[in-house]
């Protein structure tokens, strides 16, 4: 069943990797590059999808006017400019505010009044980009009264990306598809209302203040950090190979509150994994599942 999950989502990413066969010489670069990323700055891709990943790497080899992926772990190491420049290329950018709508009027619907009982309220985004989902996320609970009593953590592995989404600063151009998802998702005020513009940027106001915390987390090297009520990790593991899957979602098991929920992408599930048993469908086709319960965990 696993060898058939993974076909699935090699599948899924086909799209956006632009199939990409890499020579056998190649492929034994792009290993010790990603082994030096991984030794020297402890940035570990070697278990991401590899067509993905080699069309990455080719690009930014051919943008560096490079001869060969051998002279890009050079300047890899000893150029932190270009590492830089490389993490940007690698990490996982893809983004919207109130990304596939139907998710979000889901939660909305259903699980906003189960954490209306609760004391306090935990949500993590786990690789958050810029922020654009994180900040949705806040829109919705202070549109729902819960904003005083939730604490939403937003983190990602990609220093630049966390920067860009502190600054809540977004292109313009994109206001008019966000305010539709917005729309389509439940909200009923004047999206316009979240945000000032200038020419170019919206700019968003610090929606819940404190209480959005951008961080640094690895998915793939760190460990859990805190339990939460609802685990936000959308779009992310598609670019995983199934071993990567497995440890990332046992991060997120240990994460998760007895009763919690946790929110995929479309073209993800948790069942196939070793510890899927262990959640039900709370709503299969926006694709939210439940941790097992016990007496102390969110109310049915």
């Amino acid at each position: 069943m696993n060898h058939i999950m993974d076909r699935r989502i090699r599948a899924a990413v086909t799209t956006e990797a632009e199939t990409f066969v890499p020579t056998e010489l190649q492929e034994i670069e792009i290993n010790l590059l990603l082994e030096g990323l991984y030794q020297m700055y402890g940035y570990d891709f070697r278990g991401y999808v590899r067509a993905s990943l080699s069309r990455r790497i080719l690009n930014r080899m051919k943008a560096e006017r490079l001869p060969s992926i051998t002279a890009l772990l050079e300047k890899v190491l000893h150029d932190r400019a270009f590492l830089e420049r490389l993490l940007n290329d690698l990490s996982i950018r893809m983004t919207e505010m109130f990304r596939d709508p139907s998710f979000f009027a889901a939660f909305r619907s259903q699980v906003v009044p189960l954490l209306r009982e609760l004391p306090e309220i935990r949500i993590w985004h786990a690789g958050c980009a810029t922020g654009e989902e994180a900040y949705s996320m806040a829109i919705v609970m202070l549109e729902e009264g819960l904003a005083d009593k939730t604490t939403i953590y937003a983190t990602d592995m990609n220093e630049k990306a966390l920067s860009a989404a502190k600054n809540g600063a977004f292109p313009l151009k994109k206001m008019q598809q966000y305010t539709k998802n917005y729309l389509n998702a439940g909200g009923s005020k004047a999206f316009s209302e979240y945000y000032t513009t200038d020419h170019q940027y919206a700019y968003f106001h610090p929606v819940m203040d404190e209480r959005l915390i951008f961080a640094q987390h690895n998915l793939v090297t760190d460990s859990s950090f805190n339990e939460f009520h609802v685990i936000l990790c959308r779009n992310v593991l598609i670019y995983f190979d199934n071993d990567l899957q497995k440890k990332v979602h046992s991060l997120i098991h240990d994460s998760l509150a007895d009763g919690g929920l946790i929110g995929l992408g479309s073209k993800e599930s948790i069942l196939f994994m070793p510890k899927g048993v262990q959640y039900e469908e709370f709503n299969p086709q926006e694709r939210i599942y439940r941790r097992g319960q016990s007496s102390t965990a969110l109310p049915r």
